[in-house]
């Protein structure tokens, strides 16, 4: 299917539809009320000093990010790996500088995420590959689960990495809370029940509003609430400033974190089409994401990106337009102004049962599989980006996953270049076969070039060319017709084989070259070192300038031409 993108028209969107405003509201409404406690537990993640963060974020990058996207349904809010890489760049600060950090870092991340869409950098997703994402975003997923061991049990390993924690933990069982741990679990169980019934649009708000419930009934004060680490007040948002001395701390992490939202918000943009069928721009998603970080910054939320759980929650529920999301930051509002004071009696150990679902539900076990079964070498990638995440700081692990998709690239495109030769046949269409190792004298050998001509590739095609050291009298024909650019290190493959073909009283030709090809070639030098006789531009009629050469090449030769390609059989 081909891929159309959508206009630019978003202003243009925003006139509510009669028609479809009821349903947009409803979904808004839902995906309001089950985010407001996924939120605060992503701002937990983030180790922000207030878990209401998390839903200063919803109340202003979700409505922000939709009026700006190219992408009309993509919703604009906290992710899981946003927050796990926010919480290992605000971890090791103190907690009384962490909102200022955090206020600089957002401001950042929003202002990298807005150059990448003005400067159209959308096509720089395909450089991230598949096995690097899913090895990425696995890890991530464990790094949720682990993470929420101590909040779900009550005992809090003086371990900094969270794999440590959790194996801290099964060595300390008996340090448990166990009030803590029994609200942890059934929570846990009462979501996995809910979520397989028709209910489970409302598991999260229905398993976190019955523990409690319980909590406050049975009175178990020592199980902590979100009460308990924060004051929860039914006042919006104060403007923050961002410190201008914490900016240059903050432009690494902050590069980072821009690039794991912007891959996120890709996943969106490319997996969920406009309602008219178009898939979005991705520059332009990148340029909305961004003005809903920078906006949040203001207000002192965490990191938000393209959430493809979100997105899918909303198209569940029924959504139809951008004022779906539009109307989540006012739904929001309302809830944190009128419900202030139920939030605060949530039990953590609810929040961090949320948030083990959610890090399993972000599992992406089959995707894995496939990597590992289509490709060793991707496999091997994935595990090594995987176990990155796992044990260094997310900041840099991300830019080792794309290092990693840069090799991995590089070194496919390294290994995907054939040799063929084009054997001509009478009153027929040439075939194909294997490039001779050793050049024949007194003939023409014609030879075809398949995949790239960059890099490594190119030196790799040094060795598949036909030795000369025993060949005298031969012409050597090689098409490039369909290449419009050509790297240096395939200027100086050419350069050295003409040389050596020269050498042995032979020459080389170039066949099909397009005019941007023939400029590098004069400008390099090559054209004249070749021959400008020996150089035969494409044309419009297939084999025609393979035929043209094949002439000249006998007539050198002095033997009866050929005819590579018969017009009549093309």
């Amino acid at each position: 299917m081909t891929r159309q993108r959508a206009p630019n028209n978003t202003l243009g969107q925003l006139k509510p539809d009669r028609g479809l405003i009821s349903s947009d509201l409803i979904a808004g409404l839902t995906f309001s009320v089950v985010n407001v406690p996924q939120a605060m537990a992503h701002a937990l993640l983030a180790l922000v000093s207030n878990p209401v963060m998390g839903i200063y974020t919803l109340m202003v990058a979700v409505p922000v990010g939709a009026v700006f996207t190219s992408s009309v349904l993509m919703n604009v809010s906290t992710t899981g790996a946003l927050s796990v890489a926010t919480g290992e760049v605000l971890g090791p600060l103190p907690v009384a500088s962490r909102t200022a950090a955090l206020v600089a870092l957002v401001f950042l991340v929003g202002l990298f995420q807005i150059l990448a869409g003005v400067f159209r950098l959308g096509f720089l997703v395909r450089f991230v590959s598949n096995a690097v994402m899913t090895g990425f975003l696995n890890g991530i997923a464990v790094l949720i689960i682990v993470g929420q061991l101590g909040a779900l049990t009550g005992y809090f390993s003086p371990y900094s990495n969270r794999i440590a924690q959790a194996l801290d933990l099964f060595l300390h069982l008996d340090q448990v809370n166990r009030y803590t741990t029994v609200i942890g679990l059934l929570t846990l169980g009462l979501m996995a029940l809910l979520l397989s019934s028709r209910l489970r649009k409302f598991a999260f708000i229905i398993a976190i509003a019955l523990a409690t419930v319980l909590v406050t009934a049975l009175g178990w004060q020592s199980v902590e609430t979100v009460g308990d680490i924060a004051t929860i007040t039914a006042k919006l948002p104060e403007i923050a400033v961002p410190d201008v001395a914490l900016l240059l701390q903050m432009l690494l992490p902050a590069f980072s974190i821009a690039i794991i939202g912007l891959i996120q918000g890709a996943g969106v943009s490319q997996g969920y089409p406009n309602p008219d069928g178009k898939y979005p721009n991705i520059s332009r998603d990148f340029l909305g994401q961004g003005i809903a970080n920078l906006a949040t910054s203001f207000v002192g939320g965490i990191p938000a990106g393209g959430s493809i759980s979100g997105t899918a929650l909303i198209m569940s529920a029924g959504a139809r337009s951008r004022w779906t999301n539009i109307s989540v930051g006012v739904f929001v509002a309302l809830i944190v102004a009128l419900f202030a004071s139920l939030v605060s009696l949530v039990p953590m150990s609810a929040l961090a049962a949320l948030l083990i679902v959610a890090g399993f539900q972000g599992l992406r076990v089959p995707q894995a599989l496939t990597v590992w079964n289509t490709s060793r070498v991707s496999g091997v990638v994935m595990i090594l980006t995987f176990l990155a995440t796992l044990v260094m700081p997310l900041q840099y692990a991300v830019l080792v996953g794309v290092a990693f998709s840069i090799l991995l690239y590089v070194a496919r495109q390294s290994n995907r270049v054939v040799l063929i030769q084009i054997v001509p046949v009478p009153g027929g269409l040439p075939e194909e076969h294997p490039a001779p190792e050793s050049l024949p004298s007194n003939k023409v050998t014609m030879l075809q070039i398949y995949g790239s001509l960059f890099f490594a590739a190119a030196k790799s095609l040094e060795e598949l060319l036909p030795a000369v050291d025993d060949t005298t009298h031969a012409v050597v024909l090689i098409g490039l017709r369909g290449r419009n650019e050509i790297g240096s290190t395939f200027v100086n493959v050419l350069e050295r084989y003409s040389k050596d073909l020269q050498a042995h009283n032979s020459k080389l030709m170039l066949v099909g070259v397009s005019p941007e090809v023939y400029s590098q070639l004069a400008r390099s030098g090559l054209r004249a070192q070749i021959g400008d006789e020996n150089i035969f531009p494409a044309t419009a009629q297939l084999g025609a300038a393979m035929n043209r050469a094949l002439v000249v090449a006998n007539q050198w030769l002095d033997q009866p031409a050929e005819v590579a390609f018969d017009p009549g059989n093309l």
